[in-house]
């Protein structure tokens, strides 16, 4: 009991290591049970009709790619499959590279045509002020998309003069701009709002759906696996919970293994 008790942390490192190689080598599904924040986006989007416009900020940047980018794919799924247009834009410096690429890569798939189907304005600074700008006139915040081109010239932007008339609002954030959206864009333009977010960020955000200031709610890697469940499209974020679940699952063992040898120990010391 005490040689269990002195183990090489390395040894519970190499387990772990096996554990996720195997996961990853083997091709096998867990369920993905689906949460009611996740089915609220997802009922949303197939309650729009055909033609309604779609914005998604991309408010993240390449580290927490892993978490975020496989969930904008599958909304993006979900809305070109409904054939909504989409309106991407973006807060954070770096994450127009992966809103192009994600945007890019689905509207391929399901043959959309930039500019008509779908529109990148691409980042721009300002925060607060921006949401305020493009609640009052999404032209004058944005005069030229990502690429150059005169926004009031695209026929997806057309009917959209502002926020207002927005249909659906995603944020898809790793840090504080869903609760930016709340306030200088939801409550004052009246357009409906969901969030993604990283897993840790997902507690912090539960207020704001029982208060209904969020429709919904996509958490983590977890939420982007019930997403791509819901829209029969499993992808990145299912095959990522697999080395995921099989880890916790070990950590968990190996917490009950711990106790258990601690508990013997003393008995057998005070034996």
């Amino acid at each position: 009991m005490e040689r269990f008790l002195r183990i090489d942390r390395r040894f519970i490192f190499a387990i772990i290591t096996v554990a996720v190689i195997i996961s990853l080598i083997l091709q096998f599904e867990l369920p993905v049970p689906e949460s009611e924040p996740v089915r609220r986006i997802y009922e949303k989007v197939e309650s729009l009709p055909k033609g309604s416009h779609i914005m998604i900020a991309f408010d993240y940047d390449p580290s927490s790619k892993e978490e975020l980018q496989p969930m904008a794919i599958a909304f993006l799924h979900h809305c070109f499959s409904r054939d909504l247009k989409v309106i991407g834009m973006t807060h954070y410096t770096g994450a127009s590279g992966l809103a192009e690429q994600a945007m890019n890569l689905v509207a391929k798939e399901y043959q959309k045509k930039y500019g008509e189907d779908y529109v990148f304005l691409g980042y721009k600074p300002g925060g607060a002020s921006l949401i305020i700008n493009m609640g009052e006139n999404l032209y004058s915040a944005f005069p030229k998309d990502f690429y150059g081109n005169d926004t009031m010239t695209l026929p997806a932007l057309q009917g959209i003069d502002s926020l207002r008339n927005i249909d659906y609002l995603l944020d898809i954030a790793s840090g504080t701009t869903i609760e930016t959206w709340l306030v200088y864009g939801k409550e004052k333009y009246k357009f409906e709002l969901g969030a993604g977010c990283t897993a840790v960020m997902g507690p912090d955000m539960y207020p704001f759906l029982q208060s209904k200031q969020l429709n919904g709610l996509l958490g983590g890697l977890k939420g982007a696996a019930e997403y791509e469940t819901l829209i029969n499209k499993k992808s990145f974020a299912v095959s990522g919970m697999r080395p995921q679940s099989v880890v916790h699952m070990l950590i968990i063992l190996f917490v009950i293994f711990g106790n258990v040898v601690y508990f013997a120990s003393r008995r057998t010391r005070h034996a």
